[in-house]
């Protein structure tokens, strides 16, 4: 994805949508989501990673917590969120890894995104990512897998946006998708 797309601001979109927004982690979920959030005016992003239990309500593996697993997600608080954003009016903009996990919660968008990645940049990318310092071998593998077990596409959701994580996209061109 490209570091500085150009998009217009203050894009006005016929109704209030809500979109969801899913993908592999470091494949550009929050990129995008921020992005939209910034040219689609009366907008709210509601970051998945944000809903999560209490700390020994999360399941470990080794020496680390598992972020990698639907259970790593407080639904119910996340649920709501969603439903009140709703209620406001504003175009909804829900992004995370688990972002079509749950079919009910699957009810409530609009428009859907899905930015892809292979499994070679994902490694290149999480490898560089060092935030929360440098991660083992083992648990970006993991990662990964979790990705393949709980963060795909459905098959019920239908027109969605691909986009290859791996390239520049054209912010344009989501937009339209969105107005369509």
């Amino acid at each position: 994805m490209t570091d500085e797309p150009r998009i217009k601001p203050e894009i006005n979109l016929l109704k209030p949508v809500c979109i969801g927004i899913g993908g592999v982690s470091r494949s550009g979920k929050t990129f995008l989501s921020n992005l939209l959030h910034s040219a689609i005016r009366d907008s709210v992003v509601i970051h998945q990673d944000t809903f999560i239990p209490a700390e020994q309500d999360i399941p470990k593996i080794k020496d680390h917590i598992d972020w990698e697993r639907p259970e790593a997600i407080d639904w119910v608080s996340f649920r709501k969120a969603i439903e009140t954003a709703i209620n406001s009016g504003k175009t909804v903009i829900v992004e995370g890894l688990f972002a079509f996990h749950n079919k009910e919660i699957n009810k409530f968008y609009d428009k859907t995104v899905f930015i892809t990645l292979r499994r070679d940049e994902f490694i290149r990318r999480k490898r560089d990512d060092l935030r929360w310092g440098l991660e083992p071998e083992w648990y970006i593998s993991h990662i990964w897998d979790g990705f393949i077990a709980y963060g795909q596409l459905p098959g019920d959701i239908q027109e969605t946006l691909l986009i290859d994580g791996a390239q520049d996209f054209n912010p344009e061109d989501v937009i339209a998708y969105l107005k369509t």
